[in-house]
């Protein structure tokens, strides 16, 4: 895992760069939030494929808990995804929502 540190209006943003699944489970997004938070990062970007699969099946409700520990520990999260439009209108819905509200973006880009 390598962390490229970007600044913006979020502050100090950490931009994870890795080939593997980081987020398999709860815990390891509470472990990734108290570490960066330490080293004094306000924002952190994933690439979808650093998420367990899961966290885009809204029925498993691991998408739902995963965002609850970044807005419970006020880090914010982008997740960097190949497309904004899914197949799930759910998805897409969620997508959306998230978006609006701001502590949670899904983005296509950096």
């Amino acid at each position: 895992m390598e962390i490229i540190e970007h600044q913006n209006n979020h502050g100090r943003v950490a931009e994870i760069l890795s080939d593997r699944v980081l987020i398999t489970e709860l815990q390891d997004a509470i472990d990734l939030i108290g570490d960066l938070y330490y080293q004094g990062f306000d924002h952190i970007v994933l690439k979808e494929n650093n998420l367990n699969p899961l966290f885009f099946d809204l029925k498993s409700q691991f998408a739902g808990d995963v965002l609850q520990k970044f807005s419970n520990y006020k880090m914010g999260l982008s997740i960097l995804v190949s497309s904004l439009q899914t197949d799930s209108q759910a998805l897409n819905d969620f997508i959306r929502e998230s978006n609006k509200i701001g502590h949670i973006n899904f983005i296509s880009s950096i």
